[in-house]
């Protein structure tokens, strides 16, 4: 099998990849961002040069801050990138396209939201991830019988090197600045990025037809394990700290999205991020009927991500930017 990972450069590509040098596959990247000339490749542009000794295209290429400006870019990359991927498949009789999409096509969904949720999203880029599911679907019922598509939908993916909201969350407390806003009730459906690539290898082994799976590690943490267990890796305590009221929670962050307009760049701390934190994210999956067993459990990989970042020196390894 010979396979092109589109945006193979990234956070989840990173993993991806490493994992398929153990694999009998021959993979090659693609992406935007790389020194190498021939491997660059702006899937927001039609995608030119010879694909034609592929089977499978994969594409993790995508804009998903909340902060991306000017917000056409999400229309451009995320929706143009489907397009652009489509029409190279057709042009080079590639059969089957895996593409990571994103639980923000639910938006804030019902607590247990699966597959067959209904889309309801309220930014550009759960919109646009949506939109490009829209195209993956139509390249595959062009021929039903030969096309595979794999749709992943993952919930927030963590681990080692990511820059995102959940190592926000954990830098705070391993900094000892982190206060719990609220009850700490709410569940959090949480991926680690390791086993989210271990799912991407499994899926290149799909018949034809249209797959979509949530892609989420069970089970879901409400806000005080996560907080009590990051607390014992890092420092042998159980309790979750300093608690205050959801509401001054959301004073803060009004105060923090204020001054990030002041000073033009924005903020660790945000009303968004606040109002994300106290609220239920806690989504189903079908991945379990597949036969796919996650290599690494939910609290092992965060316990991992604790040691990397906080407990041991590599300040000298990649890190990736993502929200």
């Amino acid at each position: 099998m010979k396979v092109c990972i589109f945006g193979g450069n990234g956070f989840l590509g990173s993993r991806l990849t490493a994992r398929l040098e153990s694999e009998p596959v021959n993979f090659a990247v693609r992406d935007v961002f790389t020194e190498d000339d021939e491997c660059r490749v702006d899937v927001s542009s039609p995608i030119a040069g010879e694909y034609g000794q592929f089977d499978v295209f994969v594409n993790l290429a995508a804009v998903h801050r909340d902060d991306v400006r000017p917000l056409s870019l999400y229309a451009e990359v995320n929706v143009g990138g489907a397009v652009n991927l489509c029409d190279a498949a057709r042009k080079h009789n590639v059969d089957k396209i895996i593409f990571t999409s994103s639980v923000s096509i639910y938006g804030f969904a019902p607590a247990d939201t699966d597959e067959t949720g209904q889309a309801d999203y309220f930014n550009d880029y759960g919109r646009t991830k949506f939109l490009a599911e829209s195209v993956y679907r139509q390249w595959q019922d062009e021929d039903p019988e030969n096309r595979t598509l794999v749709i992943l939908r993952p919930t927030v993916i963590f681990g080692e090197g990511n820059r995102g909201n959940v190592y926000n969350l954990l830098k705070q407390i391993a900094a000892g600045r982190f206060i719990m806003f609220g009850g700490g009730t709410n569940r959090k459906s949480m991926a680690y990025v390791e086993n989210v690539a271990a799912f991407l290898v499994y899926s290149l082994g799909f018949e034809p037809g249209v797959h979509i799976y949530n892609y989420v590690d069970k089970p879901d943490l409400d806000m005080n394990t996560l907080i009590s267990v990051a607390r014992k890796t890092l420092f042998g305590k159980n309790k979750v700290g300093l608690r205050l009221p959801g509401f001054i929670g959301v004073g803060i962050g009004h105060i923090a999205d204020l001054a990030a307009r002041i000073i033009g760049k924005p903020l660790p701390v945000s009303s968004i991020r606040v109002r994300k934190f106290m609220s239920t994210t806690q989504f189903a999956s079908s991945v379990g009927k597949t036969g796919f067993v996650p290599p690494v459990s939910l609290e092992e990989g965060l316990a991992r991500t604790l040691r990397y970042e906080f407990l041991t020196d590599n300040t000298d390894k990649r890190t990736f930017d993502t929200e």
